[in-house]
């Protein structure tokens, strides 16, 4: 049955791969690093006939890229994406087993079921782009961490899960920076579950093994570092915020600017992606000004925007004089309101980004078939939410403390961007599947060995 249903979600992916979809900017990116590193030695991207070193994007996904364009051949993108939906697949067996395992078969069967049918992590795993690894990284996350805390408990050899746990934060935080938030999370996380109880020795013990994670994650990023310092002479073990190289202009007032308005979706593919463009007065929403004077203004820094093409330093101190003068007005507005509303707009939009469906889906008369699969996708993605939330309520969920601390730590970090993508999120749905499959466990066993054993649990010697 297991087979069964894995083959049938490789069919679906298989049906995703085949679909014609655009190549994202930043697959166009990650493949030129990775070629330019695998077959040049330079990490970086060509500029004026020249390869120009760079340190924009983090190396966990060109490193992928270029060891499948080693093995299969340069350009094979499709081999890459092959993988990733075997990788996928696999992250559905982790979860499903780790339900087994920690809940019960019923809600194991249920999380593989959802896992494998998911809509959205299926595309994404034929989409060149990090979030299909990432997710991966958290699965084998909670995976490792759940068999770490039994093998402790059952008096096992703790080293496999150890790192494996290693493994999986580690490179989650090579992927994309906010994947350090899986490494923080789940290196506490070892330290919590596992000095609980009455021995006080436990503390001791947890503290050194969750030192030992966290020191063996981040143990990767030394030569990215090294690499950073020696080449740009900055200290940056990620990557910066701004996605901008060491002495590189970017426009943080026209960022800052839009943050005192966007809220979603729509305001980052009509603004946020035509900064280098033309940007249509029309799609600057009424929210963008308070006061007729400030409208006037906002429209003046629009028109000069769309005749220069670019946002220049000249124009950028006007768009951060603006939102100044926005945020010293509407404290709540900017550090509240705002920032909620974009992080509602990532969980709750429905998830059309992968999928060839009009931005403007919501406009019935003029798509209409495109309006009702986006409706459709809607209402998966709710219910996938509403499941989450009854899981986590019915206290059924494993591990549900480091669950939650990671995606309120998430949510705070993405709340702070002016570009609101539900893509941000997509990190957070292996835990969403397995909080909705735990709905479907037993009320017996919600106070079971599985759960509430795992919630105390202390790790012994680790080469016990």
């Amino acid at each position: 049955m297991v087979a069964l249903l894995l083959a049938a979600g490789l069919a679906l992916r298989l049906y995703y791969l085949l679909l014609p979809v655009a190549l994202d900017d930043d697959t166009a990116a990650y493949t030129q690093l990775a070629q330019n590193w695998f077959h040049h030695g330079i990490y970086g991207f060509v500029h004026a006939g020249q390869i120009v070193p760079s340190l924009i994007r983090l190396p966990g996904y060109p490193l992928f890229l270029g060891l499948v364009f080693a093995i299969f051949g340069r350009d094979r993108l499709n081999a890459a994406l092959m993988l990733q939906v075997l990788i996928d697949l696999g992250a559905c067996w982790l979860l499903f087993d780790c339900l087994r395992t920690e809940v019960s078969r019923r809600a194991a069967w249920a999380g593989l079921f959802l896992g494998v049918f998911c809509p959205f992590t299926a595309a994404y795993a034929a989409a060149g782009m990090t979030e299909c690894l990432s997710m991966a990284c958290v699965t084998l996350a909670i995976w490792s961490l759940a068999r770490l805390l039994r093998a402790a408990r059952e008096g096992r050899s703790a080293l496999a899960p150890l790192l494996a746990l290693a493994a999986a934060t580690g490179f989650a935080t090579l992927l994309r920076p906010d994947g350090a938030l899986l490494l923080a999370v789940f290196a506490l996380a070892v330290f919590r579950y596992g000095s609980e109880g009455p021995e006080a020795a436990r503390s001791v013990r947890s503290l050194r093994l969750a030192i030992l994670v966290a020191a063996l994650a981040a143990l990767p990023l030394v030569p990215w570092t090294l690499r950073d310092f020696n080449t740009f002479g900055v200290f940056e073990p990620l990557a910066p915020r701004e996605a901008n190289n060491p002495g590189e202009f970017s426009p943080k007032g026209f960022h800052r600017w839009m943050r005192t308005w966007s809220i979603d979706y729509m305001n980052t593919a009509d603004v946020a992606w035509n900064q280098s463009g033309f940007i249509d007065p029309h799609d600057i929403p009424s929210r963008a000004c308070s006061t007729a004077q400030e409208c006037g203004e906002t429209m003046a820094l629009i028109a000069e925007h769309n005749r220069l093409r670019d946002v220049t330093p000249a124009l950028d101190a006007q768009f951060a004089a603006l939102a100044a003068r926005r945020v010293r007005h509407h404290p709540v507005d900017y550090y509240l309101a705002m920032p909620a509303l974009r992080v509602a707009d990532m969980w709750m939009r429905p998830r059309t980004e992968l999928f060839d469906i009009e931005d403007d889906w919501w406009a019935l008369g003029e798509h209409p078939a495109d309006s009702v699969l986006a409706i459709l996708l809607g209402m998966v993605n709710l219910g996938y939410l509403g499941m989450a939330a009854w899981g986590f309520l019915r206290r059924k969920v494993p591990l549900a403390g480091a669950l939650l601390t990671y995606m309120l730590l998430r949510c705070l970090v993405i709340a702070t961007m002016p570009n609101p993508e539900q893509r941000y999120t997509m990190e957070c749905f292996p835990m969403l599947i397995l909080a909705a499959a735990c709905v479907f466990a037993p009320d017996r066993r919600s106070t079971g060995e599985g759960v509430s054993a795992m919630m105390t649990a202390s790790p012994s010697d680790i080469a016990a």
